[in-house]
């Protein structure tokens, strides 16, 4: 018979069944046979049975008190018999003698190996060290049942309230919080969302998603510090031009303004005008500095947090009343077939004589009364806007026409034909939502007259631009994709690249630098090319291949792809309080994939059962499950087919998918549980073999 110790510091018995000069061939009790190295064989021995020799060792082996094992122990190294001589009796049984093999192998805070059942003890000081160490995590793991013990009852410990987002998104899976909530997770057999919400920890499912949101991304608080917006100092022409912008009514970052000239004469120039807070803020100023680090607005439902403070905003916005400074981009058109004769970027102050709002004006200015001088207004609109029409007629046919010619590009047509969603919340107090504010739910159609003029105006200007800088050498931020092949994504760089979504030969964001860091980059870079020429690449702020432009880039993707997806978020949490809101319990939908389905009437995709089989663009009725606002879900079931539809899925269904996503946590109660066993530092002991 034999008894040794494997790599993993399992201890085996068995039957020799062959001995060679340096191995065994050997049979393990599971009946298992291997060859075994014979140094590694500790005891050999012809009776009891292993079996019995392992249950007599197991059995003894908790009554060798460590501490006095520890105390008479020898300085130097000794062998496992040698203690179980001098513990027990001389000579040990062969029993005791596993048995002392067995506590001194799990005992390493006592004894460290130091060969082949060879042990030292650990000096004292390094034992006391250990000990402390055992009895604290002792102490650890009591809070941490305490605190599951709680949670399972209904309660919320305060630490683990305090520390609710970073163990839910952040977590530290050895800190005892997190612990606590998944112990208590599996003792209960619920999820953690489930488990928090019950306890407490989770009383408003609003401020969850918006706490954690700022936890994530503004730990310091969305605040700025004080700032001083610096007056653009240059003394700049005054254009000879009437703009007006096209915004919501929310809109405070008004960066875009157009204007028309020369309509009647056979050449018609389009002038578009963005603000220009680039000639004011220097790279690396305060200002620059927040805005790096914010990189963008964020939107949602009822409230946005704005990559710059309002006040400086407000010096450089594009509000109604007088001039403006800006950037402008000058494109002159035959007026008769729209063909692109030149262009031109300046700076100059900008009179700004009207901010026309979407909201209000959509259901007025149609195609009809744009293209046929005949007709009326949608709805009742105002003097001073009717004086426009000839304006924005033009501006209607010269979208129109873009938008043909980049389809010819692309290949095939745009077929974004679902509305915008808009949201509106009232009975709001304060400038915060809190959650439980009526929600109305609007549309806004992709293509409207004002929507495609701006549109389409911006294109221009972000292609325009944009090969501006590649033929001057000066590096910009672009936006390409490679194909409209499935999958093929828009990606950011500072290479010049065709964009095939769009139908350009390059994009660079430029037309939005109050709320996009991305474009003010990019104005700063336009502005070296209009100031200087041919040397504006020995001017511009950011210099090709620029390791601060591509950290730019980088940073910007990441925390523009998260506030997208927060806004998502939010839209999704205010789209299932209108359900609960008007006692919604069943909606038409279209299967977009698998068992996804999109609301018609909502912005609204998630899981059905009873779709399988079904073809994408199904078109079904469906009866909605429970509603989750917690953990942003919701479900349902298919009730009828509808329809025969074919399938009628634009392109931005991939796009849509990820709608469909409800809320991801970081605690995985799936885990191994730890079962680690308290140990001294490296330096005093190892686990035996």
């Amino acid at each position: 018979m034999f008894a040794l110790f494997d790599e993993a510091g399992k201890f085996l018995t068995g039957r020799v069944l062959s001995e060679a000069e340096s191995s065994l061939q050997v049979e393990l009790e599971s009946g298992k046979r291997v060859k075994v190295k014979a140094a590694n064989v500790l005891l050999k021995f012809d009776k009891p049975a292993p079996a019995s020799l392992m249950a007599g060792a197991q059995a003894l082996a908790p009554q060798i008190d460590l501490d006095l094992a520890w105390e008479f122990a020898p300085e130097d190294e000794f062998g496992f018999a040698d203690l179980a001589a001098d513990y027990f009796q001389h000579p040990a049984t062969l029993e005791q003698q596993a048995a002392a093999l067995l506590r001194l192998s799990e005992a390493p805070h006592y004894f460290r190996r130091a060969g082949k059942g060879r042990y030292k003890k650990a000096p004292a000081d390094i034992l006391q060290q250990a000990l402390a160490a055992i009895e604290k995590k002792k102490q650890v793991q009591a809070q941490i049942d305490a605190w599951a013990a709680e949670l399972a009852a209904g309660s919320c410990p305060e630490p683990i309230r305090q520390q609710l987002y970073k163990i839910l998104f952040k977590p530290d899976k050895n800190a005892p919080e997190y612990k606590a909530v998944v112990h208590a997770a599996r003792e209960t057999h619920l999820a953690p969302l489930a488990l928090l919400q019950k306890a407490g920890a989770i009383s408003n499912a609003y401020q969850f998603h918006w706490q954690r949101f700022l936890f994530e991304h503004f730990p310091k608080g969305t605040g700025f510090p004080d700032l001083q917006a610096p007056p653009v100092a240059d003394e700049l022409p005054l254009a000879a031009v009437q703009a007006f912008s096209v915004d919501d009514s929310s809109t405070t970052e008004i960066d875009d303004a157009l204007s028309v000239q020369g309509l009647g004469s056979g050449e018609v120039t389009l002038g578009i005008h963005i603000a220009a807070p680039a000639l004011a803020i220097q790279p690396g100023s305060p200002i620059d500095e927040v805005a790096r680090q914010r990189l963008s607005t964020v939107y949602m439902p009822g409230h946005k947090v704005t990559m710059l403070p309002d006040a400086v905003v407000q010096t450089y916005t594009l509000e109604a009343g007088g001039p403006r400074p800006a950037l402008s981009l000058y494109l002159t058109f035959n007026e008769a077939d729209l063909t692109l004769l030149r262009h031109e970027s300046r700076i100059e102050q900008v009179p700004i004589t009207h901010n026309l709002r979407h909201d209000q004006l959509d259901q007025a200015i149609t195609a009809e009364w744009l293209q046929d001088p005949a007709a009326e207004p949608g709805a009742p609109l105002p003097d001073e806007f009717v004086a426009l029409r000839p304006e924005l007629a033009f501006l209607y046919r010269l979208a129109l026409t873009c938008k043909a010619r980049r389809e010819a590009v692309r290949g095939k047509p745009e077929t974004f034909t679902r509305p915008d969603y808009t949201f509106k919340l009232e009975g709001m107090q304060g400038d915060e939502p809190h959650g439980d504010e009526t929600v109305i739910i609007g549309t806004r159609s992709r293509g409207a007259p004002l929507d495609l003029m701006v549109a389409e105006a911006m294109i221009l200007a972000n292609s325009t631009w944009g090969q501006l800088l590649a033929d001057s050498g000066v590096p910009g931020i672009y936006r390409s994709q490679a194909s409209l092949a499935p999958g093929v994504k828009v990606r950011m760089g500072a290479k010049a690249l065709p964009h095939a979504g769009i139908g350009v030969k390059c994009y660079a964001w430029s037309t939005s630098p109050l709320r996009r860091y991305t474009d003010l980059v990019n104005q700063w870079q336009i502005i070296a090319c209009v100031r200087h020429g041919a040397t504006a690449a020995l001017a511009a702020p950011f210099k090709p291949k620029d390791t601060t432009l591509f950290a730019v880039i980088s940073a910007f993707d990441a925390a523009y792809t998260a506030y997208n997806q927060f806004q998502s978020g939010m839209e999704r949490y205010w789209t299932l309080r209108y359900l609960q809101q008007h006692g919604i319990t069943e909606l038409t939908a279209t299967v977009i994939k698998d068992n996804l389905v999109r609301a018609d009437t909502l912005p609204l995709v998630f899981s059905v059962l009873g779709a399988e089989g079904l073809q994408r663009g199904a078109h079904v009725q469906v009866r909605l499950g429970q509603i989750d606002t917690i953990s942003l879900e919701v479900s349902g079931t298919v009730l009828a087919r509808l329809d025969a539809a074919p399938d009628t899925l634009d392109e931005e269904t991939e796009d849509e998918l990820e709608l469909a996503t409800s809320l991801t946590i970081a605690v995985d109660v799936d885990e191994a549980a730890d079962t680690d066993t308290p140990t001294a530092p490296p330096s005093a002991a190892t686990p035996a073999d």
